[in-house]
């Protein structure tokens, strides 16, 4: 009999990081077809950030547990799935939901971790690690001795995209706030604040012909910029809208700006190309496809991550209890790499 209990964080509505609220209660059953993972690693990854604000722009009806990825045990198999996995270290990619002590995830969703890769090490680099993966090989399709600009190449995402980039043989250049810039020059990335410099002008200087790629989770008006500093056959990858994260009104707005823009530039009679990634696309097309997808990618970003080829970016490791400072603590900007949740 599981004497366990139930540690959830819920989200009541738009609130200050204080406002999230803990409940207890039983750990679910698994349905058919379900797992039940007993969460030894969750995080805090600017999605949720947007959510707390109600300004993620398909996130569902307050209220709801916030937890976009998850790293965890196996503690019971539903109807129809393999009963072997009970005690597996699986990961998942869910959306919602993950601030919890136990979760129900459809078995056909989690990926198993590697032996020898920890909870934690492992949970910097599930929506971090697909996200750049993902936006490196499938979208800009990069190529040893391209250079790249990448948009806050200190935080969550950025982290792994520079490392993922350097181990395919591609020259980086990163934007960061100053105190992040040993950190990067450590790593063979030529930073660029972005609070004092030009932005613009310093990457014409590092790459007067352009640069291959641009990745920018920025959006707003900068990622004009993004698209105008690509040499031709380059790649706009824009992944989100940073800047517009403490704005008032629609939701949709900024995301629909930058699908206008993307199209826009597409239709153009040019060389270069543009995409606003989502890491969710083709689910609603193809289920087991998306699913196919997402467990080859995170294979091969788990199997980088046992290489060296990238290195668990861990800015802080709290319980979910303390999920008030935890939050403040990812938003604070402060911080290089993910601050990770456990139990």
């Amino acid at each position: 009999m599981n004497t366990e209990g139930l540690v959830e964080v819920f989200l009541p509505g738009k609130v200050e990081p204080e406002g999230l609220e803990i409940r207890h209660g039983a750990v679910p059953a698994a349905g058919p077809g379900q797992v039940v993972i007993r969460m030894e690693a969750t995080g805090v990854s600017f999605a949720e950030q947007q959510m707390r604000r109600g300004r993620y722009y398909d996130q569902p009806a307050f209220p709801f547990v916030p937890g976009y990825d998850l790293v965890g045990t196996v503690l019971a198999t539903g109807e129809g799935v393999e009963p072997g996995l009970v005690g597996t270290r699986v990961a998942a990619l869910i959306k919602v939901g993950g601030w919890a002590s136990h979760v129900i995830v459809d078995a056909a969703d989690v990926v198993e971790v590697p032996q020898g890769v920890g909870a934690a090490e492992a949970e910097t680099v599930v929506v971090n690690g697909i996200t750049a993966w993902q936006m490196l090989h499938r979208k800009a399709r990069i190529r040893p001795g391209q250079i790249v600009l990448v948009h806050g190449a200190n935080g969550g995402v950025g982290s792994v995209l520079v490392q993922l980039a350097q181990a395919a043989g591609v020259k980086v250049i990163g934007t960061a706030s100053v105190r992040h810039h040993d950190t990067l020059r450590e790593r063979g990335v030529v930073p660029i604040d972005y609070r004092t410099e030009n932005v613009a002008a310093r990457v014409r200087e590092l790459a007067p012909a352009g640069v291959d790629a641009v990745f920018d989770h920025v959006g707003g008006r900068g990622v004009v910029d993004s698209w105008r500093l690509l040499a031709p056959g380059g790649t706009l990858v824009s992944y989100g809208s940073a800047s517009t994260r403490d704005d008032e009104g629609s939701k949709q707005g900024p995301v629909l700006k930058l699908l206008g823009r993307v199209w826009l530039w597409n239709a153009l009679p040019n060389r270069r190309r543009a995409y606003f990634f989502n890491v969710w696309s083709g689910r609603a097309l193809s289920k087991d496809r998306f699913r196919a997808r997402l467990r080859t990618d995170l294979t091969q970003v788990f199997a980088a991550l046992q290489r060296g080829d990238i290195t668990a970016q861990i800015a802080a490791q709290l319980p979910l209890t303390r999920i008030a400072e935890a939050v403040r603590l990812a938003e604070s900007g402060t911080v290089a790499g993910k601050v990770v949740l456990t139990p």
